[in-house]
């Protein structure tokens, strides 16, 4: 799918149109100008408030104000933004905007530490694209996270992301102790030249993956305490409940065989469903929680969901994007309750076809809270009796619901939808939040169908939002880069996978004709793996520019308001649409914040996914470093220069470093496998493996591998 409706490229959506007309006029000039002069050629008469606005290009990185108060263009000057992504001895990392990391020598770096962002100019010498920080123009927190060590008695703290060399600890108030994980303060010297920290915070010992998570959360920044007045606001909505002045001008749906079907531990129950047969179509209803009703648009509640953007998701724990009175109170569709909904109702044919679709506000009673277990046993036949006493009532809506699944199904295999492996990973704590157990998570056609209940829920959101011509929060993957599917095609043909297909502008279905060939086979999480990081990462955009891996033209995020910050915002634009209220009113009210909520949602679910995947990193290396010694049978899922990546069984990934292989030449092919030049052996992507876990290091996630018989 292409983008056929691009922004702006040079559009920053932060700026106000002043602001923004500024830097327009600004970037035609390769040269600093001089403030006074600027204001007389752009005809200001307000001067204050254009310094203002000088100020805020400023801090968007859009200008550079020298010293002597003249104005530099970034974009008319060829300067790019960029983020410091690592520092280490005598040189720094920055990922400009577009385009690879750029080299920093330190005398070029203007102190900036990991997390700043930064203009940079470009040159090349024999290192290549090299760069010099000209601004800082938004400085990062400047902590780091990491265990403490001793050097020649000395304490120092080995950062677990970010900084590439020890850095000295002075001023130990805090008495950190050798082994301990902690968050430091992170300057230079004086002279520029050398790191120090300071400590802040001990979390306890590093070797815990428990211990781990906490520091992982603090060193992303993620909100994880409500503040008095968020929790007293959310106390007092949970409290009053649903009252008979929320139920003016709602459809009354209590009757109904509505009902929910989540994971058995899931509190935070945002989406209910209900399948009716119509001769030879279906009429699907997915009622979502109705969050925006309870938190309004600028409340307390509300700046700090924007702030959080997403729930983040660990193995002993959720940072709610609400607080609990809201997540699992008065929004939680639990069963028995009477709860406010905002319903989306769609027709379909027996081809899976979408009819048509509405949404109203409705008043729902679940009838019960369902277990996705429960209903497989249930829809495969092994339900014990008491589970098929406990949904009786849903008899039938189950039976037409799983008819419809299977019709969307096919429906969205026919358009092309990606369907690509799962390599997420289940983990099993004892009491003390220790992990002891680790497998593949497995997904059964209740958690299939329900996604594809809330795709067509999404779909028809985004396709009411797109037709109205209001603002929106659409959910947005674009096409693939053709350079990465060549990559991956190359890669793929290693392991005997004609992908040749995907070459070019493949269509969806290119991508997933491959996935299909491949599945069942002992290559399919290798190739799955291989295609989806070939992949462009969805995103959220102000328009809707399509999904790629749903094979989808309009896609949204409408059914999970309790837990997606993007969710709540659009069902306030359509709770004033479905009102009745013009176009050019909530256009209006609504343009620029959809800008914010779109890229504050895209940066924060990062960050989500970030500590999600470093977390369980830690848990995988904890639960691994109970078999030190121990063979396990595997097959390689990347190589790189210095070794390779074993995937296990259980799920768990380690690494076999080129220096625990046997004496050899080894040289890498740039792509899919070390070859030993003396030995002839090779060891190649979608290899079996049989290896031995040599070492864990929980505080890093890490898990070291070797040949099984290489003692």
């Amino acid at each position: 799918m292409k983008n056929t409706e691009k922004k702006e490229k040079n559009k920053n959506p932060r700026l106000t149109e002043q602001q923004q007309f500024i830097c327009d006029q600004l970037s035609g000039k390769n040269r600093p100008v001089r403030t006074d002069k600027l204001i007389k050629e752009l005809g200001v008469t307000d001067v204050p408030a254009f310094i203002q606005d000088l100020s805020a290009l400023e801090r968007a990185g859009e200008v550079i104000i020298t010293k002597k108060n003249n104005v530099r263009s970034v974009r008319g000057s060829g300067l790019v933004k960029a983020r410091i992504v690592s520092v280490s001895r005598g040189f720094c990392f920055a990922k400009p905007e577009e385009g690879d990391d750029v080299y920093i020598p330190i005398d070029d770096t203007m102190s900036a530490l990991p997390g700043d962002r930064v203009v940079l100019s470009l040159h090349s010498d024999d290192k290549g694209i090299c760069g010099r920080v000209c601004s800082v123009y938004c400085y990062g927190d400047r902590t780091a996270v990491g265990t403490v060590k001793r050097f020649h008695g000395k304490p120092e703290l080995h950062a677990d992301a970010f900084y590439q060399s020890p850095i000295e600890i002075v001023k130990n108030k805090l008495d950190a102790h050798e082994g301990e994980k902690i968050l430091v303060k992170v300057r230079y010297s004086p002279d520029g030249r050398k790191l120090t920290c300071t400590p802040l915070k001990v979390y306890g010992e590093a070797e815990c993956a428990r211990i781990c998570a906490d520091a992982i959360i603090d060193a992303l920044g993620i909100p994880h305490e409500f503040s008095e007045e968020v929790l007293s606001e959310a106390k007092r909505i949970n409290k009053a409940g649903v009252t008979p002045a929320d139920l003016n001008g709602r459809a009354d749906l209590r009757n109904e065989a509505i009902f929910t079907i989540d994971g058995a531990d899931a509190k935070d129950l945002d989406d209910a469903i209900l399948v009716k047969r119509l001769g030879e179509e279906f009429e699907l209803s997915v009622h979502i929680a109705d969050v925006s009703h309870y938190v309004t648009d600028g409340s307390p509640l509300d700046l700090e969901a924007l702030e959080r953007g997403t729930s983040v998701y660990f193995a002993d724990r959720v940072i709610p994007m609400y607080p609990t009175d809201i997540s699992n109170g008065i929004c939680s569709l639990g069963a028995g309750e009477d709860k406010l909904a905002f319903s989306a109702f769609m027709k379909f044919n027996g081809s899976g076809k979408m009819l048509d679709y509405r949404f109203e506000k409705t008043v729902i009673h679940s009838k019960v809270r369902g277990v996705y277990s429960e209903v497989n046993a249930i829809l495969d036949g092994t339900a014990a009796p008491e589970i098929r006493e406990k949904y009786a009532c849903v008899d039938s809506v189950l039976s037409d619901a799983l008819a419809l699944y299977k019709i969307l199904d096919k429906a969205a295999d026919r358009r092309g939808n990606v369907h690509f492996s799962s390599e997420e990973s289940q983990f099993m704590l004892d009491e003390n939040g220790v992990c002891i157990g680790l497998k593949a998570r497995e997904s059964g056609t209740a958690e299939k169908m329900i996604e594809q209940f809330m795709i067509a829920a999404n779909t028809a959101a985004a396709t009411l939002a797109k037709k109205a011509k209001i603002p929106f929060v659409y959910r947005v993957h674009e096409s693939p880069d053709p350079e990465a599917l060549q990559r991956a095609a190359m890669l793929l043909r290693v392991v005997g996978v004609d992908a040749r297909s995907i070459c070019g502008n493949p269509k969806p279905a290119d991508i997933d004709r491959i996935l299909a060939e491949t599945k069942g086979t002992p290559y399919e999480e290798i190739v799955s793996n291989v295609l989806l990081r070939a992949m462009a990462k969805a995103r959220y955009d102000t328009e809707p520019l399509g999904h790629f891996g749903l094979a989808l033209w309009d896609y949204c995020h409408f059914t999970s308001p309790i837990r997606r910050y993007p969710d709540t915002f659009i069902h306030r634009m359509l709770s004033e649409l479905t009102a009745g209220k013009p176009q050019a009113s909530i256009t209006k009210k609504y343009y620029a914040k959809a800008e914010d909520a779109a890229a504050l949602s895209s940066e924060y679910e990062l960050r989500a996914v970030n500590a999600e995947r470093r977390t369980e990193d830690c848990y995988m290396a904890e639960y691994m470093s109970r078999f030190i010694g121990e063979e396990f049978d595997g097959t390689i899922c990347s190589v790189v220069d210095n070794g390779f990546f074993v995937r296990l069984e259980n799920s768990a990934e380690g690494m076999v470093h080129l220096d625990d292989l046997p004496d050899d030449d080894y040289e890498y092919d740039g792509l899919a496998s070390l070859h030993g030049k003396l030995s002839g052996k090779t060891f190649r992507v979608g290899d079996s493996i049989r290896v031995r876990v040599a070492a864990a290091r929980i505080s890093t996630g890490r898990v070291a591998l070797a040949l099984a018989f290489a003692r």
